[in-house]
């Protein structure tokens, strides 16, 4: 009588490389869904439902596969003048990913990991903002944010600095 060496299913493990592009490509279906800003040119849009928390929606540049965006709340850090809390986006219309390059949340990246880090710790604080977008993002739309919210503002009122 034969013996069988028992089938085991190996279950491939996903780095955290590839957890991060994950969260590119879940934050890109959250942002489409939420405000629709691939198509959107350049300026700065309000979000307003009442709650006396507008959003602040920057396209700062547009490329031929990215746009460039900053998300914020229409508050200012009493200290440096910039939105806080504010996230900035580069969406990749060609790859249908959306990555959080940096945020602000009372301390720049800097601050937080230093000039030099090592790349795992690069990574590390990617997959947290990137994974504080998407929280961000689902946040805003169960408040009732969204495309039919989103109002342009006039042209000569905006001062966008990236």
């Amino acid at each position: 009588m034969s013996r069988l060496a028992p089938r085991t299913t190996r279950i491939p493990k996903l780095s955290r490389f590839g957890w991060l592009m994950g969260l590119y490509a879940e934050n890109h279906v959250r942002l489409v869904r939420l405000f629709e800003p691939q198509d959107l040119p350049v300026g700065r849009y309000v979000s307003s439902v009442g709650d006396g928390l507008d959003v602040i929606l920057d396209v700062v540049e547009r490329h031929a596969y990215t746009v460039e965006l900053r998300l914020s709340y229409a508050m200012h850090d009493p200290v440096t003048g910039q939105p806080d809390p504010s996230a900035h986006l580069r969406l990749y219309r060609d790859a249908q990913q959306v990555e959080a390059t940096h945020c602000y949340v009372g301390r720049r990246w800097q601050d937080v990991i230093g000039m030099y880090p090592p790349p795992e710790e690069v990574v590390c604080h990617r997959l947290r903002m990137n994974t504080f977008l998407g929280k961000w993002i689902q946040y805003l739309a169960e408040q009732g944010h969204g495309a039919a919210t989103l109002v342009r503002l006039p042209t000569e009122s905006v001062v966008i600095a990236a």
